[in-house]
């Protein structure tokens, strides 16, 4: 993953409510969640929840698919893989760790992790 991209994405996430966000997409996992409900468990108004919503998909962390008419965001989980390969990259002083080190950070095969097929 590109370092620009790594501080494009962290600095999305170094705000409370856009990581509250990008949280909430992520429990959601790929059917993603309309913008209105979002806007409602979080208790943002709407233009609130637009303007991050915006920050975080130039950060390429969240997606977004017409349904009707509504808009559906969903976490982008390949993104997030990249961003959590990138900060653990370089652990165990730089020796290539067994997946055992590593937290087992999604369950879900949608986030791109075979955990829960062992």
């Amino acid at each position: 993953m590109d370092s620009n991209l790594v501080v494009r994405a962290l600095s999305a996430l170094a705000h409370e409510s856009r990581l509250a966000i990008f949280r909430l997409l992520v429990v959601a996992g790929p059917d993603g969640q309309a913008a209105g409900g979002i806007a409602q468990q979080l208790g943002l108004s709407p233009s609130s929840l637009s303007f991050h919503l915006k920050d975080l998909s130039h950060a390429d962390l969240v997606k977004s698919r017409q349904e009707g008419r509504f808009v559906i965001y969903t976490a982008n989980f390949d993104a997030m893989t990249g961003l959590i390969g990138f900060l653990t990259e370089n652990c165990c002083a730089g020796a290539t760790c067994a997946a055992s080190d590593l937290p087992n950070f999604c369950n879900d095969p949608a986030c791109g992790n075979n955990a829960s097929k062992k």
